[in-house]
Order: C-alpha cells, then structure tokens, then sequence
C-alpha cells in the first residue's frame, strides 16, 4: 500500500476552480496578477489553493500565459549590505505576485554587466530590474525596446522602461545642515567613487549646502573612498596623517563611516566627543554601531519592492506611479554640539 502522502490525489488548478465557484481562467489570472476581481474573490480562490496545498507548474503557466514567472535582477555585489537590502525587497515582492527572481552579480563592470543580462534574456526572464549599475542609458533604452525593464539610481523614460531614483544632492543636503546647525564649520567629506552617478551627486548637495551655509571648502577636507568599510579606513587614515582641521566627518555611505569610525578609534579619537559622524543610506547595522549611527535614510528595501511593484505593473499593462524616493535624516549619538 503507498503511503497517505502519495496516495493522496495531487490538486489540480481545476479543482481550486470547482471549489472557489470560479473559472479556471479567473484562477490562473489570480495566480498570474492579471485577474479583475474583487479582493473578496481573490482572497476566496487563495483560500482555496492554501487549503488544497494547490502548487501551480511553472512550465505549464508559461505554455499557458506565455510567461516564464521568473525576473532577472542584475545587483552588483550580492553579498553587499546595500545590495542585500533591496534584493530581499524585491524577493518580497514578487513572491506575493508569484514570480521567482533570478539573481546575477555585475560587480560595477560594464563587461560583466552585459553579459549577465545576455544570460538573463536567454533564459526567457519576464523582465529585468537592474540596480544601478555602469551600463549606458542608451544600453538600457535599447534592451527595453525588447524586454520589460526597471532600472534604480536613474531618471530615464523610454517605451518599456521605468527607473527610480533617489534624491541623492537633499540627502546630502540634509547632512550638512544638520551638523551645521550643531555648530560644526569644518566638516571633512569621505565621497565615494565618481563613477557612480549617485557619488557625483551627493559630492554636489555636500558642496551646494556648504556654500550656502558659508562654510569651509577645502579642498584638504575632501578624500575618495570606494564605498566599502576598508576604503572609508583608508580615507579617514589619509585625513589624520594629513593633519586635517575637522570637527565632524560626512562619509557618502554607512558602509565608509564603519570603516572612519574605525580608523578614528585606532587614532584615540572618540565619536562623538571628538568628531561628530555622519553616513548615508541607514543601512539596518547603523542602529547597532558604537555609537549609533547618525545617517541619511535611503530605504534600500523600500527601492527594492518599489522596482518589483514596478515590473509588475508593466507586465500587467499598467503604468507605474512616477517615483522619486525622499531623503530623510535619522539622527542617532553619532553626532553631538561641537564644543571646541
């Protein structure tokens, strides 16, 4: 005798249909998010497949629908704290819809980026949200006149295409008032690399504040980092061996101010009794630093469900909402009055 478990009879989209007193067609759009229904229906046919255990085939939805269920997601480090944050958003999101996302890393390669996207396509993705990235706008015009495409960290329009940006000059903006306001005149600026659009204009909004403010620039004030926590050590090391004048530090990202904070620590300099710090994203380990981080809120998994909104949305025929993500500060004891 087999066991209970293969005994019993596997449920069918058919019988989810019988059940819930619907179509199989209005089923198979609920699954797909392409149904006109009431919530009340969907959240009837859902109930239904939760309580057959009912597991759609993902080879037949394509051969039905014409879709693979599947979206390609090209990051740059899947192992970054940043990147991280908005791939679980878009995982999220595109589970309630029913899709798988496909993760491939382009490490800030344009090379490498094209080819991953080949990969992507000729595995028959829906579409592709590609987050950030060196690709040109053009490359990506051109992909999306073939392919559904989201792209983050830009401001393009083109047919198939939608990008979301993030106001990158008012975060940095935010930041500089905000140590202004405790007092701060010389405030050091650890920018990340000017390849990155976004690096460019947060440098932008930290300059436009200071002058505004009357602030010093100078230009022994500003060092380069690379994003990442060593380039931050590095760059504040080459402020102190500089013998820089500061009293508080804006690092363009969390990820550098971990590593200047660091590098201040070695030095015997205390955050904040000695310099104020300030980083840029408010990634989820800011909040547990020593001492908590004073940062730009950047809602990278927020970016992320809003690029798996977008996505479907186009797969749907619909157009997304126009979206520019607003800056905020979340100020933490990182930051104090400057005393000296």
């Amino acid at each position: 005798m087999l066991p209970e478990a293969h005994a019993k009879q596997r449920s069918t989209l058919g019988m989810v249909a019988r059940q819930a007193g619907v179509s199989p067609s209005t089923v198979s759009r609920i699954l797909n998010g392409t149904a006109k229904v009431s919530a009340e229906k969907q959240a009837l046919v859902k109930a239904v497949i939760e309580q057959l255990g009912f597991r759609p085939d993902p080879a037949a939805r394509s051969l039905a629908g014409g879709r693979t269920m599947s979206i390609g997601v090209l990051t740059q480090f899947i192992d970054s704290p940043y990147y991280g944050e908005a791939l679980r958003g878009i995982e999220d999101e595109l589970h309630k819809a029913n899709y798988v996302p496909l993760f491939v890393s382009g490490h800030w390669n344009e090379v490498e980026e094209q080819d991953r996207l080949f990969m992507l396509q000729e595995r028959k993705v829906d579409g592709i949200i590609v987050l950030t990235g060196k690709l040109s706008d053009q490359t990506l015009v051109e992909m999306a006149a073939n392919i559904p495409v989201v792209v983050t960290g830009r401001r393009l329009n083109a047919p198939g295409l939608f990008s979301i940006d993030f106001d990158n000059a008012e975060g940095a903006s935010l930041a500089v008032r905000h140590l202004h306001a405790l007092g701060h005149s010389r405030i050091a600026f650890i920018s990340g690399p000017l390849d990155h659009p976004d690096a460019t204009e947060r440098m932008q909004g930290f300059k436009d504040e200071a002058e505004k403010k009357g602030l010093s620039l100078d230009q022994n004030l500003i060092v380069y980092g690379d994003y990442q926590e060593a380039g931050g050590f590095r760059a504040m090391n080459s402020l102190l061996d500089a013998r820089a004048q500061f009293t508080a530090v804006f690092a363009a990202n969390d990820q550098m101010a971990y590593g200047a904070r660091l590098a201040l620590h070695r030095a015997g300099l205390r955050v904040p009794e000695d310099i104020s710090l300030i980083g840029f994203d408010d990634l989820p380990h800011s909040a547990f630093t020593l001492p908590p981080l004073t940062s730009v809120r950047q809602s990278v998994y927020e970016i992320g469900v809003s690029a798996s909104k977008a996505m479907i949305d186009i797969l749907n025929k619909q157009n997304p909402p126009s979206r520019l993500v607003a800056a905020e500060l979340v100020v933490r004891e990182s930051t104090r009055i400057n005393r000296r």
